[in-house]
């Protein structure tokens, strides 16, 4: 279940923040979080199960998007539908307000995770 991110997951949510390319180097990971933290309009959230397994933000834009910015599952966990699971919670939580829809960097992701939850419906 997605549950909202809260400074006591900071060691875990850079940790899972740091799988992304884009988040290797330690000092844009720390500015990645104080965004989080600090800008009403980045929402970060991490996938719970029995442990905290994946991380996801999102950025409201201009009152009407919501801009999958940030994906990551811890990888002793990938290829578990971990990831489609965090992209159909997110789409349930702000699809009643909000576009849905991914930036450059999660893309290619969100696009194969909405296939696959695409075929299961059909199924």
């Amino acid at each position: 279940m997605l549950i909202r991110y809260k400074k006591t997951f900071e060691k875990i949510a850079m940790g899972l923040l740091s799988f992304m390319p884009e988040e290797k180097d330690v000092k844009k990971l720390q500015q990645t979080i104080k965004e989080y933290e600090s800008n009403e309009d980045w929402h970060l959230y991490l996938w719970k199960e029995e442990d905290l397994l994946g991380a996801v933000g999102i950025r409201i834009e201009n009152e009407e998007k919501a801009v999958i910015q940030h994906i990551s599952v811890n990888p002793s966990h990938r290829h578990q539908g971990i990831g489609k699971k965090m992209i159909d919670a997110v789409r349930t939580q702000y699809e009643n307000r909000y576009i849905v829809c991914a930036d450059d960097r999660t893309e290619s992701f969100v696009k194969k995770c909405e296939e696959v939850i695409q075929r299961d419906q059909s199924i």
